[in-house]
């Protein structure tokens, strides 16, 4: 368990962690070392820095880091909110959010944004391992950062925390009580979570795209059975909230097929950047079916 965790961590954040020796070094921190080496998007696609990590074992806990990512950001808002104000409290939560992550999820999407401009298959891989950021990329960006800013103002102001997931904790006192905090920590875990689990079936189903590239362990090195024992912490926390968990699920689960067929039809297959886009897709898409059914 802690190898695999620590991986994950690593792999899926700038959080610095230590690892015991083996495999291919003795500490890794996010974005650097051996978990680095293997990170998607334009830091780590084409790029051979060191060994990575057992991608298969840590792939088991990128919905575990995703839930506490979630849950961290959603009490965040919260707290901050009682200081600053909604708007202001969404903005640091995802400055704070970004810089966790070293904002993994949207280099893959600006990449798989750039990419869409190019003329053929080749062109489009070409695109999409220039460091470079375009217009297409570019917009990509700005707008996920709008809608997912937007759709926590509503989590946070529009009574989403006092709704069916504040009742599963035997109250409805919402965000001024504790049962409010908790539910509040429960959607954002939720929908983190899917997000991060939204990645592994399209690495299972979709070949790898390219001829060589660390975004190969990802795909290549995934099974069956690693990606069905990661849906169960997101599955358990969906059946937590009810029809609103069910809405959130398919809707990342929607996400991740638009995302994997585009892929498909324009690349031959995934690479570490369609898996970030999909991540980064499959959260505002999560958090708009809590918005809507709550």
């Amino acid at each position: 368990m802690g190898t695999g965790f620590l991986d994950a961590v690593a792999f899926l954040t700038r959080v610095p962690v230590r690892r015991r020796a083996g495999g291919g070094g003795t500490a890794g921190g996010g974005g650097s070392g051996t978990a680095g080496a293997t990170r998607g998007g334009s830091s780590g696609e084409g790029t051979d820095r060191a060994a990575p990590v057992d991608l298969a074992r840590a792939a088991v806990w990128f919905p575990v880091v995703g839930a506490l990512l979630g849950a961290t950001a959603l009490l965040l808002g919260l707290l901050l909110a009682t200081w600053t104000g909604v708007l202001v409290a969404v903005v640091l939560v995802l400055v704070v959010e970004h810089l966790l992550t070293g904002a993994l999820h949207l280099d893959g999407l600006a990449d798989l944004a750039d990419a869409s401009g190019g003329r053929d298959r080749a062109a489009r891989l070409r695109i999409m391992k220039d460091h470079a950021t375009g217009v297409y990329g570019t917009t990509a960006v700005v707008l996920a950062l709008l809608l997912e800013g937007a759709l926590l103002v509503e989590v946070l102001t529009a009574g989403a925390v006092t709704g069916p997931a504040s009742g599963i904790l035997g109250t409805g006192r919402g965000a001024d009580g504790p049962a409010g905090w908790l539910a509040a920590a429960l959607l954002g875990a939720t929908a983190w979570s899917l997000s991060r689990a939204a990645m592994l079936p399209v690495a299972l189903l979709l070949p790898y795209a390219r001829e060589d590239g660390t975004g190969r362990a990802v795909v290549q090195g995934l099974a069956l059975r690693h990606t069905l024992l990661a849906w169960v912490v997101p599955v358990l926390l969906c059946a937590l909230l009810g029809w609103t968990g069910a809405a959130m699920l398919l809707a990342a689960l929607g996400a991740a097929l638009v995302v994997g067929a585009h892929a498909r039809r324009t690349l031959g297959g995934a690479t570490g950047d369609v898996l970030g886009a999909t991540a980064q897709l499959a959260l505002p898409a999560a958090l708009l079916a809590a918005v809507l059914t709550l």
